[in-house]
């Protein structure tokens, strides 16, 4: 699960500090830097999957999942002097355990990891990586551009040794945001656990998954071939068989009120229903042993059938939220933006209910971006029922003074109040409410 973010110099953030709850969520105006937020996540995974070990960040293709251009587009006031800089810190399942081949001994164990890392430019033709250090614990490895060498320091009397006959010029610089250089393999005798640090990073950012605010529209039929998608994409254009692949697996899901496991499509039917949006749902073939299948479903009881297509747009665009919420392997990272477009506002508001009920059962942590204040309040709701505790909610509001943009954290207490809400933090309901009674008064005043 991440934990923290800290980012330095990226787009309009000077300095960005981000604590990750179970469910975090991004609130704040246009254009003060929310999806910068996301993009940089997004920019750490496709560097993560990226073929060319040698760069530095992979700032997007035409097939990657955001494109930033490059190092001067992506830096802060696009100077290619600065230093683009950062820290992910996470925790994993289970501890990761280094091991000293020169003693025979594990010298440190612990499930809380970090990388800090730097990127700039200069002169040079291409960004470069100037510095990486990893944290397990309380022991850090790290290196720079300056030294070459890696440094570790911590409890303990750990302390790398180098293997005989190899020349002790330094090991080069690090790449792709979070690898050592490959001569680090070789030069130490002892160094081999570095590659197990790497691991755990990549194994985090693998358990990542992304859902924009942009989706495809509803078909009337949907090929399916029996694949089985990693996820529902990037536009939830993959939702339907995502959600055809699980069913046929027999994966099964929890619902609340329900002593047993559901079905998987029974399961995502279930929180259509409770979102408002149906009466009943289901994915079926248009003939036995064919490939086509059609989304089903009544709006209200005793309603015709009808397809996907042919009902209200919120449908289909939320479907991807909450199939991708149920489909993401347990304890994994789901970021979404705007979850609530094309949603009424009882919807918008059960939307909380479906993130506390996946966080609790799947332990999959959510980071979502929104403008619904609907949404907001019904966790604020939950949190005075006791069904969530404040400290599993961790909410931010974005905003922009002049060129830079600024986070601040919003205080929750135990009953689910805002404690330092923000000036229009949601608008300005009050204001308007006012304005439009004095204008009711003063035409009042002008026909008497």
């Amino acid at each position: 699960m991440l934990t923290r973010l800290e980012l330095e110099h990226f787009k309009t953030w000077t300095d960005a500090k981000l604590a990750f709850a179970p469910i975090t969520g991004l609130f704040g105006t246009n254009s003060s830097g929310k999806s910068s937020l996301i993009q940089f996540l997004l920019l750490l995974k496709q560097t993560r999957d990226a073929t060319d070990r040698k760069l530095a960040l992979h700032f997007g293709d035409e097939r990657t999942r955001t494109r930033l251009g490059s190092f001067e587009d992506a830096v802060q006031d696009h100077d290619r002097e600065s230093k683009l800089a950062w820290r992910l810190d996470w925790t994993s399942d289970e501890p990761v355990k280094l091991f000293n081949p020169s003693t025979g001994k594990i010298f440190e164990e612990d499930n809380r990891l970090s990388v800090e890392a730097a990127v700039t430019q200069g002169d040079w033709d291409t960004p470069w990586q100037e510095k990486l250090s990893y944290v397990l614990g309380e022991r850090r490895f790290s290196m720079n551009w300056d030294d070459r060498e890696i440094a570790t320091s911590g409890p303990g009397s750990f302390s790398f040794r180098r293997n005989r006959g190899r020349p002790l010029e330094g090991l080069g610089v690090p790449t792709k945001g979070y690898l050592f250089p490959d001569t680090a393999r070789y030069a130490y005798q002892n160094g081999d656990f570095l590659a197990d640090l790497e691991l755990a990073y990549e194994e985090q950012l693998d358990q990542l998954y992304y859902l924009g605010p942009l989706r495809e529209p509803p078909k009337r039929e949907y090929i399916w071939s029996g694949a089985q998608p990693q996820d529902v994409g990037d536009r939830g254009e993959y939702a339907v068989e995502a959600m055809l692949a699980a069913t046929r697996e027999g994966e099964r899901r929890k619902v609340p009120g329900k002593p047993r496991a559901q079905s998987f499509e029974a399961a995502i039917g279930y929180w259509l229903q409770q979102l408002g949006l149906i009466d009943s749902f289901a994915a079926k073939p248009v003939a036995k042993g064919t490939s086509i299948y059609r989304v089903t479903l009544r709006v209200r009881p005793g309603a015709a059938e009808s397809v996907l297509t042919d009902v209200g747009f919120g449908v289909s665009q939320v479907l991807p939220v909450v199939v991708l919420l149920h489909y993401v392997p347990e304890g994994a990272t789901v970021i979404l933006e705007q979850p609530e477009i094309h949603l009424h506002p009882l919807a918008q508001a059960g939307l909380a209910d479906l993130f506390i009920h996946v966080a609790k059962t799947r332990k999959v942590q959510i980071f979502v971006e929104s403008h619904s204040e609907h949404l907001l309040l019904r966790l604020q709701r939950r949190i005075a029922e006791e069904q969530i505790a404040a400290d599993q909610i961790q909410l931010y509001f974005a905003s922009a003074t002049g060129a830079a943009s600024r986070l601040d954290p919003l205080q929750l207490d135990e009953y689910g109040n805002i404690l330092n809400w923000p000036d229009k933090f949601m608008g300005d309901a009050f204001g308007e409410t006012a304005n439009a009674e004095l204008a009711r008064l003063r035409r009042m005043k002008e026909a008497g």
